[in-house]
């Protein structure tokens, strides 16, 4: 029978795989093509299907947050892959219609996205109080590492069937693969504390207070975090939902180049999500965002001179490794600030910031893609952005421990 020091690893395992699964939604771009051509759609219009799936997304984690708390984290992942699986498979049936594919693919499949990805972040950090950044950072590079494991399937699967038929096959693997790794979810014992482990003295950068979502909601670092967590999104999945057609037209690559940058760009997405994570144990939450912000800035200003495949790779390996270095990071720093026993809820709603950025970034670079007849002036509003968003967890500092409504009035 596993201990409980080894049956977290069998968890943390499960929930990778789990994830994995989940972020195979960043292989869009390879959909993107074409799902264009053969619905006789725009970028814009095509690529509308990948922001109704954030924004979806973003909204569903929050839910599953709640939810979470009053049914378990096993409920919620088979939940999850039900309609995750159910949606994509019946985006198949869109052969003819945009508007089915928003709702299947976009609309239901975006939902049992978001749902399924906040079980492993909320149930981790409570198994691994010892490795907060590093388990989150672990966790959901596996969402990263989605499209590596996914891309090149897909683009087989597109030349021998079409995306439509795709979309079924990629649907039964879903639900089967994100309900077996649910089974596995389960929170710690009451009180659960890993062997050896002591927590650290209070410090300016932990608060040892565990904030309930009202009481998260009226400090004014929840909402900087949103902040922080909406601009770095933007940046990064304006890349993923455009990066093969964008690698063949700034970066002159073939087909066969474009698919493997996808696949390469989502190595970089999962190993920012531990690294930058893990990093942040040392040097600190708002260091390293800070840094994220400026390094980004300087990649989509040079993106438009990347004129070589090879010049294009490097920049967008950099962009992606800073887009996975804020979901590695975050989850940890919602915990040090509100508690680690809230923060299925309060970085659930949070996540709402993914779908708003999914809004901001592809919709502004294909917009002025189908407006220009190329990416450069999108890539440069966006490296504006960035340059202005680095000035935002500069002034981050951890919120005050509040008194209770009913404290508050009989003060």
């Amino acid at each position: 029978m596993p201990t409980a020091r080894s049956h977290r690893w069998i968890i943390a395992a499960a929930a990778t795989l789990m994830q994995v699964a989940l972020g195979a939604v960043y292989a869009w771009s390879v959909f993107r093509k074409p799902l264009a051509a053969s619905l006789g759609a725009s970028v814009a219009e095509v690529n509308l299907t990948f922001t109704t799936t954030i924004l979806m997304l973003g909204f569903a984690a929050f839910i599953g947050g709640l939810w979470i708390t009053k049914v378990g984290p096993r409920v919620i992942g088979i939940t999850s892959g039900a309609l995750y699986g159910l949606g994509v498979y019946l985006a198949g049936f869109a052969e003819h219609s945009l508007p089915l594919l928003y709702v299947t693919y976009g609309a239901i499949a975006g939902f049992g996205i978001g749902l399924g990805y906040i079980v492993p972040l909320a149930t981790l950090v409570k198994w691994f109080p010892d490795k907060r950044g590093m388990i989150t950072g672990i966790a959901v590079a596996g969402f990263g590492a989605g499209a590596l494991a996914f891309g090149p399937l897909a683009r087989v699967l597109i030349r021998a069937y079409g995306p439509f038929n795709t979309f079924h096959v990629f649907g039964a693997i879903f639900f089967l693969v994100i309900v077996n790794a649910s089974s596995w979810m389960r929170d710690p014992p009451a009180g659960y504390r890993p062997a050896g482990f002591r927590p650290r003295p209070s410090t300016t950068s932990v608060n040892k207070v565990d904030h309930e979502l009202g009481a998260a909601l009226r400090t004014w670092q929840w909402y900087a975090l949103w902040v922080v967590l909406f601009l770095n999104v933007s940046a990064g999945i304006s890349i993923i939902a455009e990066a093969a057609p964008m690698a063949q037209e700034i970066g002159g690559a073939t087909e066969v180049q474009a698919t493997a940058l996808v696949g390469t760009i989502a190595i970089f997405n999962g190993a920012g999500r531990f690294a930058w994570a893990a990093l942040s144990d040392l040097i600190g939450r708002r260091a390293v965002f800070t840094v994220l912000f400026l390094a980004q800035a300087v990649v989509f200003l040079l993106l438009p001179f990347a004129t070589s495949y090879e010049a294009f790779l490097a920049l967008a390996c950099v962009s992606l490794l800073c887009y996975g270095g804020a979901f590695g990071t975050m989850p940890a720093f919602v915990a040090d600030y509100f508690g680690p026993r809230t923060v299925g809820k309060v970085y659930g709603l949070m996540l709402t910031a993914w779908g708003a950025g999914a809004i901001l970034g592809p919709v502004l670079v294909s917009r002025i893609h189908d407006g220009t007849g190329h990416y450069t002036g999108g890539l440069r509003a966006i490296a504006v952005i960035m340059l202005f968003g680095s000035i935002v967890p500069m002034l981050l500092r951890t919120p005050r421990p509040l008194m209770s409504r009913s404290a508050a009035r009989t003060r």
